[in-house]
């Protein structure tokens, strides 16, 4: 009898891990391979094992350039490959692509997938300082995705185009799947609910997600005397330097520009419950999932011109576009959709048609099992 194949998950956050790759590690455990998963401390761990994996704590820091952290990381990589032996490891956001990556190219892993959810913050800033660190990164990046058997995945076109000009990687090793799929089931179309309009930004609560543009639009709307009500969803990322402070969004909170309720996981269910669904942001994205759940709850989206949000939506359809960095915008476009409920319900509906074609979890889980297929076979 043929021994299982050894798949290794490794992404920075274990909650990341369940929210968008626990139906992939599912599927593939269900067809046979011996599945392990690999994250930095958190409370979700618990659930994974739970769920039938086996599960590796190892250091890894979100954010943060401290060289002996990091070497710390990598070492951790180092041994927990060289104890693991696996034939397949599937990295996930940017740490466990650089260092996962590099990793498996000195441990000669058979075969590696690198999850390229967005290119983050380095990839935007204008800062000097973020510009070295940005050639710096890319110098990385092509040494961790020069593995021989190697599949990049990618969220949106802008990505792969700026990776591949750039000659971290070549065309043939690099595929795009749109986003991290979302299960339909869990997101049932209801109507709007009564009262006065609810407009909600749940995200990662960092400045370039477009929080305190999504803060002065509310603003900008309530001086107007429109009845509508703005709901923050997430927490401080205390971590990172982009974060919003609590005492930032205490204040938001007093002056009555928002009501905020912190880290939740019932997105949909907080979508159904609501009007409009945005997404103000200016980050490096990949596919924001919280788009696509907004469109699978029928619910139009108010989303940036930015590389993964703009691939989230069917501009005028689905929902509206608008520049990046832009509150005045912002609001106008929310006010609009405020005031129509005819344009909310038509957008909406197109949004669920669309995430019904093009972002069933079904059809993601189904393009990774054929990717970890084809690289075991070295095909």
């Amino acid at each position: 009898m043929e021994a299982k194949k050894l798949l290794l998950f490794v992404v920075n956050d274990p909650a990341f891990f369940l929210s968008h790759r626990v139906a992939i590690a599912l599927k593939a455990k269900e067809n046979g391979y011996d599945v392990h998963v690999a994250t930095a401390f958190g409370d979700s761990i618990k659930e994974i094992v739970m769920l039938g994996f086996i599960h590796h704590e190892i250091f890894l820091t979100r954010s943060g350039v401290n060289p002996f952290l990091e070497f710390r990381s990598l070492f951790n990589l180092y041994k927990l490959y060289g104890r693991l032996h696996p034939d397949i490891v599937h990295l996930v956001t940017i740490k466990p692509v650089l260092y996962g990556g590099l990793i498996a190219r000195i441990k000669r892993i058979p075969a590696t997938v690198a999850a390229i959810s967005g290119l983050g913050s380095v990839f935007v800033a204008t800062s000097n300082t973020r510009k070295i660190m940005k050639f710096f990164v890319l110098l990385i990046y092509r040494l961790a995705l020069s593995n021989k058997n190697i599949k990049v995945i990618f969220q949106n076109q802008d990505d792969k185009n700026k990776l591949i000009s750039a000659k971290v990687i070549e065309e043939k090793n690099s595929t795009l799947i749109r986003g991290s799929g979302v299960d339909l089931s869990l997101c049932p179309v209801i109507p709007e609910p009564e009262g006065p309009p609810i407009v909600v930004m749940a995200s990662r609560l960092l400045k370039e997600k477009g929080v305190l543009v999504f803060v002065e639009a509310a603003k900008i709307i309530k001086s107007k005397g429109i009845n509508a009500k703005f709901h923050l969803i997430g927490s401080p990322d205390h971590g990172n330097p982009s974060s919003v402070t609590v005492s930032e969004i205490n204040s938001w909170v007093t002056a009555g520009l928002i009501e905020a309720f912190g880290f939740r996981t019932d997105i949909p269910k907080i979508f159904s419950n609501s009007h409009i669904v945005t997404l103000p942001s200016f980050y490096g994205e990949g596919l924001p999932k919280v788009l696509i759940e907004a469109a699978a709850c029928a619910r139009p989206v108010v989303t940036t011109d930015n590389p993964g949000c703009r691939d989230a939506i069917e501009d005028g359809i689905t929902g509206i576009l608008i520049p990046i960095n832009d509150a005045a915008a912002l609001a106008n476009s929310l006010e609009k959709l405020i005031l129509d409920k005819e344009s909310r319900i038509k957008m909406g509906a197109a949004g669920r048609d669309l995430a019904e074609r093009e972002f069933t979890i079904e059809s993601v889980v189904k393009m990774h099992l054929h990717i970890y297929e084809k690289l075991l076979k070295n095909e």
